[in-house]
């Protein structure tokens, strides 16, 4: 799916979307500026230089252009017919000093939020985006997994360190995609290779990856937003590969160590088994046998019915949480969409949870007890998370539709042409190209997914994020 941004001009709409978007912070009680305490104790914190020294390694990382909280670091090398691979994750651990001030105020935030009007960080930028973000050409300590990986992709061996390391280049996607393409050298040009085997190594486990177009609000350069739609670039699909990968090797050693956190998703039922086979064959694209991540993943990308598809996908892939465990390893353990235990443990900078994952791996690969902090406050983390997780997606979906009111707003009083994408009930998802803007409308009787209504503006609302149509 290209690229497809919308913008809204400067003018009172715009002006209006600022008041909004301001309003929606406010309301859903988005934290704003660290209290004093929290940002002097993020500036004075240090870590010490650990004893492992692999500064001699090139490690890169591989981010969005704008990234500046770097948590992962890759080196990528042949092992005879296999692989090494060595992730390196920031060592948020070793800078958050538990029971203090920048923990506390961690554990009430949860999570970094991306509002369209600036990021909301988990930790102070001193930290997130200074001293404990793997930025080039800077001494930083990290948490070094190492995996041995056969021909086929699959893990013989892996280790958990903590090392200094030296990252020497700062990739984005776009370019790194493009330098592939080309057949240049350079420090991810194993990533295909191994991305590729990694994705393979998912399909045997049964795993699955809905790979739903990303929508994002951004801002362009003249104070303007915008609403940008893509689907993900394979290099993108690749390095998830390896976040999996360690998620994966995480859950393997809090199991074995009968203590952690693990990301678990129940496998869906027949009942929502049999409503995704009655919506594919009402778009004309059956699934009637298999696994449905080998179904998902053959879907031909540039057939107009595969996003109506994947919308309908969504409610396979519900239900995760988390689960914590000290004593004896949980009921359920398994992530489904991904087919193994699975736990977060590559994003500390941003995500909580994280921080217990990785400090608990790494005392038990070092055959150390678990720190008390650790284990006492275990049982708190699904809650924290759970409230993050969803101050988040209200934020994300309220934001979308302030921005989408705001690029609607022009033409009330106009018709569109929009495509339907899901039915839910007497209302039906549509797509509108231009400006490019998923609303909700009346369903007229017999419609189906792809049908192309023509459809009148009547009302935006840009305060509440709402928009009105009519056949």
């Amino acid at each position: 799916m290209p690229q497809r941004r919308s913008h809204v001009a400067p003018s009172a709409a715009q002006t209006e979307l600022a008041s909004a978007l301001a309003a929606l912070r406010a309301e859903l009680e988005i934290p704003e500026a660290f209290p004093p305490e929290v940002e002097a104790e993020a500036a004075a914190a240090s870590a010490p230089a650990p004893d492992l020294d692999l500064r001699d390694i090139p490690f890169a990382t591989l981010d969005p252009a704008e990234s500046m909280d770097l948590d992962q670091a890759f080196h990528l090398e042949r092992d005879g017919s296999g692989f090494t691979v060595r992730y390196a994750i920031a060592d948020v651990p070793a800078f958050v000093a538990p029971g203090g001030a920048v923990d506390a105020e961690a554990r009430r935030r949860g999570q970094s939020l991306y509002a369209a009007d600036g990021t909301i960080p988990l930790h102070p930028r001193s930290l997130s985006e200074g001293a404990a973000s793997l930025l080039p050409d800077a001494d930083r300590p990290a948490l070094v997994w190492t995996f041995a990986l056969d021909s086929a992709g699959a893990v013989s061996d892996f280790r958990l360190e903590r090392a200094l390391i030296r990252s020497r280049a700062r990739l984005d996607y776009v370019a790194v995609q493009a330098s592939l393409d080309r057949g240049e050298d350079g420090p991810a040009a194993l990533l295909p290779e191994i991305g590729a085997l990694r994705i393979a190594q998912e399909q045997q486990r049964g795993g699955a990856s809905l790979n739903l177009p990303d929508e994002e609000v951004v801002r362009a350069p003249d104070g303007a937003y915008a609403i940008e739609r893509r689907s993900p670039l394979p290099v993108e699909e690749w390095n998830a590969q390896l976040s999996l990968m360690t998620g994966m090797a995480a859950a393997s050693l809090m199991l074995d160590g009968r203590i952690g956190v693990l990301r678990t998703m129940p496998q869906p039922d027949e009942k929502a088994f049999e409503t995704f086979r009655l919506q594919t064959a009402a778009l004309g694209r059956p699934w009637s046998a298999g696994r449905y991540g080998d179904f998902l993943r053959d879907l031909d990308r540039t057939d107009p019915l595969t996003l109506p598809v994947l919308e309908a996908a969504a409610s396979l892939f519900r239900g995760a949480g988390y689960v914590t465990f000290d004593g004896s390893a949980p009921a359920d353990a398994m992530q489904a969409a991904i087919g193994a235990p699975y736990a977060h443990a590559t994003a500390p900078l941003r995500r909580l949870v994280d921080r217990w994952s990785l400090t608990i791996c790494l005392a038990l690969s070092q055959g150390e007890p678990v720190p008390e902090w650790a284990r006492d406050s275990l049982d708190s983390l699904p809650a924290l998370m759970q409230e993050s997780g969803q101050r988040a997606s209200a934020l994300d979906s309220a934001t979308i539709n302030r921005v989408e009111a705001a690029l609607v707003t022009p033409l009330v009083g106009s018709e569109v042409d929009a495509t339907v994408v899901a039915l839910r009930g007497a209302k039906a998802t549509v797509q509108i190209a231009e400006p490019a803007v998923t609303a909700s409308a009346p369903a007229p009787d017999g419609v189906v997914p792809g049908t192309t209504l023509r459809l009148r503006v009547e009302r935006a609302d840009i305060a509440e994020g709402e928009i009105e149509f009519a056949l």
